[in-house]
């Protein structure tokens, strides 16, 4: 299912395999169509099988990555880029090891940054040179976060260092070895970044989040579920496995 609500499209697809493949299209074209093209990348779960969908493309000669530049969302802080749960270490191992990107080309906030302001502000700094962000990727946090911006009384503007809640501490923690070894702080783009992407592309799957992307697609928009102010952007796409879906697919048809 494919449907135009208000001013964004919701995609509907049968599993998680299904949204994987739509979602790395969607980056493929833009990457095809604009040589240099600037993207916004993230990591969990939800966007390996995407990413494993362009290794494939790229190695089938679909697609060139060699003159695209990426931004990651976030990174953990403090955690040094040879730890396996630093999202450094996530994203060489499940993208860019495996594609011709250039690594100077590769950006994500420095976990083990001593000035975390002069980071932020550095980052910010660097994807204004890059001309801004052409295609951001996003996934969702049970609690409606995006990047790592946590549900608060109002939303953030440029990429700022943030402390983590306690629930995303507790879903992180399956990553690690205890919820103790889970940096408790990040640094991550802020909503104003993100919405400054001239595109962007949400992907969710799984039961476990049907109950939150209700509530940002469909919902009220507020800072306490940080994700919904994605209605109001001009150009973003929901995919959604049907699970992921259950709740939105009777509101819409």
């Amino acid at each position: 299912m494919e449907k135009k609500y208000k001013n964004f499209k919701i995609v509907i697809k049968e599993n998680y395999d299904s949204t994987s493949i739509v979602v790395a299209d969607i980056i493929a074209g833009l990457v095809n169509a604009k040589s240099g093209g600037v993207l916004g990348l993230a990591t969990g779960g939800t966007p390996v099988g995407a990413y494993k969908q362009l290794i494939a493309m790229q190695a089938a000669g679909k697609v060139d990555f060699s003159h695209v530049t990426c931004f990651n969302l976030d990174e953990y802080h403090p955690i040094a880029a040879s730890n396996s749960q630093s999202y450094k270490y996530f994203m060489k191992d499940n993208l860019f090891n495996h594609i011709n990107i250039n690594p100077a080309n590769t950006h994500i906030p420095d976990g083990m940054a001593e000035d975390v302001q002069a980071e932020c502000a550095a980052y910010e700094q660097k994807i204004a040179a890059a001309g801004g962000i052409d295609l951001q990727l996003l996934g969702i946090g049970s609690n409606g976060h995006i990047g790592f911006n946590e549900p608060a009384s109002a939303f953030s503007r440029e990429t700022n260092y943030i402390a983590l809640e306690a629930s995303t501490i507790e879903a992180n923690a399956r990553y690690f070895n205890s919820p103790d070894e889970v940096p408790k702080h990040a640094l991550t783009m802020g909503i104003g970044t993100i919405f400054a992407a001239r595109r962007i592309v949400m992907m969710i799957t799984g039961a476990a989040k049907a109950n939150i992307a209700e509530a940002a697609i469909l919902g009220y928009i507020s800072p306490q579920v940080p994700a919904s102010i994605l209605q109001l952007h001009p150009d973003v796409t929901f995919v959604l496995d049907a699970d992921a879906a259950k709740n939105i697919i009777p509101r819409i048809t």
